[in-house]
C-alpha cells in the first residue's frame, strides 16, 4: 500500500510545482516507504516502532522563556522540533507550523560553538527566522536542526518572546467577551 501511495504522490508531484523533502532524513534500516507506511499521514509527530536503544540516546537541555530548564533525550536524526512534540515539553507556542517551515515559533538560540557544527541553513530557513523576535547571531529553528550523536549534552534556549498569532487571535476572543 504505501508503495501505491508513494507512486501517486510521485505522479503528482511531478505535474505540480510541490515538492517533498525529508529535512533530517530516516535513520535506521527504514526505507522510505517503510517510513511513511509506519508513520502514515498524521499530522502529528509519534515515535517510530522499533528504534535504536536507549544508548543510541542523545541529551537535550532546552531553556524556557522563564528560565526552567527541561532536560530530555532524542533520538539521532529526530528535529529539535520533534522531541519537544514528542515528549510535551511545556515551551508555550512552539512548532505552530508543525515543522513545516512556515512560521518561526520552533526558534532557538544556541551557544557559539554548537552553531558553528551544525549543518548549513538554507535561504528558506533564514526568510523564516527574519520574522523571529529575538534574533541572534546563533539562532536556528527547531524543525531544522537535527539531533545528532555529537550533540549530546548540548543546552538551546528558547527566546523570550515569539511571534505567534495564535496568541494574538486568543488575546482578540478575551477581550470582546
Amino acid at each position: 500500500m504505501a508503495q501505491g501511495l508513494l507512486g501517486l504522490m510521485r505522479s503528482r508531484l511531478s505535474t505540480s510545482r510541490t515538492h517533498l523533502v525529508l529535512l533530517c532524513g530516516v535513520t535506521g534500516q527504514h526505507s522510505p516507504a517503510s517510513w511513511w507506511a509506519e508513520r502514515g499521514f498524521s499530522s502529528t509527530l509519534q515515535d517510530v516502532p522499533g528504534e535504536p536503544s536507549s544508548e543510541d540516546q542523545v541529551t537535550v537541555h532546552f531553556i524556557n522563556r522563564d528560565g526552567e530548564r527541561l532536560t530530555t533525550t532524542a533520538k539521532e536524526g529526530q528535529s529539535l522540533l520533534e522531541v519537544v512534540v514528542n515528549h510535551n515539553l511545556a515551551i508555550d507556542g512552539f512548532g505552530a507550523c508543525e515543522g513545516t517551515l512556515a512560521c518561526s515559533t520552533c526558534h532557538l538560540i544556541f551557544d557559539k560553538d554548537t552553531f558553528q557544527k551544525l549543518d548549513a541553513i538554507s535561504d528558506e530557513e533564514l526568510d523564516m527566522l527574519d520574522l523571529a523576535y529575538g534574533l541572534t547571531d546563533t539562532s536556528r529553528l527547531g524543525c531544522q536542526v537535527c539531533v545528532k550523536k555529537s550533540m549530546d549534552g548540548v543546552t538551546v534556549r528558547v527566546p523570550m518572546d515569539v511571534s505567534d498569532m495564535r496568541k494574538q487571535l486568543e488575546v482578540g476572543k478575551q477581550s470582546k467577551q
